[in-house]
């Protein structure tokens, strides 16, 4: 999608800033709370954007393999997998036709890509098709239901953002696909995104939670 190229050079900026940094810490703790890793594994990553998770499961050890639709935001996660010398095969590939063999890999996983899916257990059926018996499928996106999903559907993000495009989940609504599938599911950033930079740290994560609905939502499944 030719929205997504436009950002691909800036995306990485969140990560970068006091928040994005945070909110990308917890909900890598939560993924990976959920999703069982072991070396050796062949991953594919789904709406794998400039690498982000794609580079961190090479980091642990993985095979991966990352899909996305945007060409440049796949140059970019190119460009940073070569320069930190992991081989990580990037193809730009639609979720609701995977051009993969039937149970090629040993785990799915897909962060901060289903929010712009708009027929999710469509995507989800391929995920589970190209995925191993036994394997693990895990999906992480942003909650509708929280002060993070208020703030991308108010109307000034979403007027001036790739979030006009956005189709938010609530957990709820994730735990009802493929129901019985479901192994796990949770959530993390209950610190609202109005809140002062200061106040993004652990001690405050963990003092609101389970008091507010988590800004960021995953779900794992085993086929």
């Amino acid at each position: 999608m030719a929205v997504f190229d436009v950002i691909a050079d800036s995306y990485d900026q969140w990560y970068e800033s006091p928040k994005g940094s945070f909110a990308d810490r917890v909900e890598t703790d939560l993924a990976f709370k959920l999703f069982q890793v072991q070396k050796g594994m062949r991953i594919l990553d789904v709406g794998c954007g400039t690498g982000n998770f794609s580079i961190k499961l090479a980091e642990m050890g993985c095979r991966v393999t990352g899909i996305d639709i945007s060409d440049k935001m796949l140059d970019v996660a190119r460009k940073k997998a070569e320069k930190m010398g992991y081989q990580i095969d990037f193809y730009h590939m639609d979720v609701y036709n995977l051009q993969f063999e039937d149970e090629e890999f040993d785990g799915v996983f897909s962060m901060a890509a289903f929010e712009f899916i708009t027929q999710p257990e469509k995507a989800l059926d391929e995920l589970f098709r190209v995925v191993k018996k036994g394997g693990q499928v895990l999906v992480g996106t942003i909650s509708r239901d929280s002060s993070w999903g208020q703030l991308y559907l108010s109307e000034e993000v979403r007027e001036n953002s790739v979030f006009k495009y956005a189709h938010f989940k609530t957990l709820d609504e994730m735990k009802s696909w493929k129901k019985e599938n479901l192994i796990d599911a949770g959530e993390c950033l209950f610190i609202p995104p109005d809140a002062n930079e200061e106040e993004f740290n652990p001690e405050n994560e963990q003092k609101l939670a389970g008091k507010t609905k988590g800004g960021y939502i995953c779900a794992l499944w085993r086929k």
